[in-house]
Order: structure tokens, then sequence, then C-alpha cells
């Protein structure tokens, strides 16, 4: 029976690896205009998520998890994009496993939600590894005890305020 802590537990199942979505497996660049300016236009963003390449180094992060951990996708995007967000993961051969979206009507900084999911997912068994590039998310996970990795790879000073500040304060991916 898994304790539930995020670094320990006494489980035969293989821990879970958690892994964000957006600009941690999907390079979402092309979209990010969309939340360029005032008022954001979400279902602009969200319509072209099916369009968005792999960015190599999550697709082999993800793989190489996969090997020893159980899966668990964890996004803040809306449960509404789910059929595209499947057909994405699909589209790319990436490992199976549980998909955990946003309610869509969660506004919540994408920090709190995604901390509640991986507390949910702790009490299940251990949580091994959160892969995200939301700083504040890494940061509330972290402080929570969890072992992350800082998806870094895709965004860089000029796209990184866009994204964030966008996820911290209307909460929607």
């Amino acid at each position: 029976m898994a304790l539930g802590k995020p670094g320990g537990g006494l489980d035969d199942r293989p821990p879970y690896a958690v892994i964000d979505i957006d600009a941690t497996l999907a390079d979402v660049r092309h979209r990010l205009h969309h939340l360029a300016h005032r008022p954001k236009n979400w279902d602009g963003f969200f319509a072209a998520a099916p369009a968005d390449p792999p960015l190599p180094e999550g697709m082999e992060i993800a793989t190489t998890l996969a090997t020893d951990h159980e899966v668990v996708y964890l996004t803040g995007r809306p449960e509404r994009t789910r059929g595209d967000t499947e057909a994405w993961l699909s589209r790319y051969r990436l490992p199976a496993g549980r998909l955990l979206m946003r309610r869509d009507t969660d506004r919540r900084p994408s920090a709190v939600m995604k901390l509640g999911q991986l507390r949910r997912l702790a009490a299940q068994r251990r949580v091994a590894i959160l892969v995200d590039d939301d700083v504040e998310v890494c940061a509330a996970a972290e402080a929570a005890g969890f072992a992350v990795l800082r998806a870094d790879w895709a965004l860089d000073e000029d796209t990184r305020p866009t994204l964030f500040d966008a996820q911290e304060s209307e909460g929607r991916t």
C-alpha cells in the first residue's frame, strides 16, 4: 500500500512520472500570439493546439520515463480540448498514460490546480517526478516535496512571459 508521500511509499507498482504537455512536449510558440493582447483569444489558442509540433527533448524524456514509471499527463488545457489532446498524443506516439485536464470552468492559477492534482496522485502512490515548464508550478511542487525536472527547452526569454503570465493570471493553460 502506498504511503502517498511525494518521495516515499511502499508499493510494487511503478511510480508516477507526471508530465506537462504545452511547452514541455508540444511546441506552442506558433499560437502564443493569441495570448499577447487583451482580451486574450483563448479559443484561438486552444483551436491551434492540434498543429503543435512535438519538442524532441520532451518526447525523449517521456519515452525514457515510461520504461519504469506510469506516465500521467497533467495539463492546464481545458477538458473541452480532450479529443484534440488525445489525438495529438497518439499522433506523436507518446507513451500511454492517464490524461488529467483542467475543468472547463477552473480558472485557478496553474500552480494551484496542478499541485492539487499532484497531491491526489501522491495519495494513490509515489510520484517520482514532475516534468513541467511553468516556473510557478515547479516551485510549488518542489516546496511540497516533489522532485521536479524543469522543462526549459521550449520557450526563450521573449516568449516565456506571454505563456506564464496567462497561466498564472487567468488560469487557462
